[in-house]
């Protein structure tokens, strides 16, 4: 992977992740380069899903791909915001 692919990976995932993270009511408490990382992972999952499931690959933008990768963004933002607020409970709680 070049340059180009790393950077574009990077912008597409922030999108992704964001845009996982803005339809998820409530407030995740997970930051910025969090919700890149989990954006970046589900483009890719979502990429390799859609292409398993049988979406053909279009010129323009692959909507069934992008719903894929979107609702794959929204478990990830859920499961790290579900750790993120285990972690912090446990460092509160008494042992």
């Amino acid at each position: 992977m070049n340059i180009t692919g790393i950077i574009t990976a990077i912008i597409i995932g922030a999108i992704i992740g964001g845009l996982g993270r803005l339809l998820l009511p409530g407030r995740q408490p997970i930051g910025v380069l969090l919700t890149v990382v989990v954006g970046i992972v589900a483009a890719i999952i979502g990429t390799a899903l859609a292409q398993q499931v049988g979406v053909s690959t279009t010129k323009g933008i692959d909507w069934i791909e992008l719903v894929f990768q979107i609702g794959l963004a929204m478990i990830g933002v859920v499961l790290v915001a579900r750790y993120q607020g285990w972690r912090a409970h446990r460092r509160r709680s008494p042992r």
